[in-house]
């Protein structure tokens, strides 16, 4: 997908939360995409694969693994997001974990919205090296 500089402007001055919105799907779908590749599956148990990579704890632990991978404008729309005051947070997960899953899922949706593709792929591909 490409974009014209005033879109991208527009995704840039998104609230941070709804890039953590866009990119929570994002992340859903390559997650879900990568275990239906994997092999035979009956779809109750990738449902409960994907659930176990898909929450606030394990995006936690993948953002602290990708950090030091993004770029300065990636960073700043992490920490916007994870900095962002939200009303709610996972029952089951700390606010720290909420937080940064936040920041993580906000980079996920900047970089589809902006139609950095390619870009996604690479962080993901760190994500899974660990």
């Amino acid at each position: 997908m490409i974009i014209s500089p005033q879109e991208k402007n527009k995704v840039k001055q998104m609230n941070p939360l709804v890039l953590a919105f866009v990119g929570d799907g994002v992340e859903t779908l390559f997650v879900r995409s990568k275990l239906a590749l994997s092999g035979d599956g009956k779809a109750n148990a990738l449902h409960k694969k994907a659930a176990e990579e898909v929450n606030a704890h394990a995006q936690s632990e993948q953002a602290e693994r990708v950090l030091s991978h993004l770029t300065e404008e990636e960073t700043e729309v992490y920490h916007r997001a994870r900095n962002s005051k939200s009303r709610h947070h996972a029952k089951n997960f700390s606010v720290v974990d909420y937080r940064r899953a936040s920041g993580l899922e906000a980079v996920f949706g900047y970089l589809y919205l902006t139609g950095e593709t390619e870009r996604l792929k690479e962080l993901f591909e760190i994500m899974e090296k660990v």
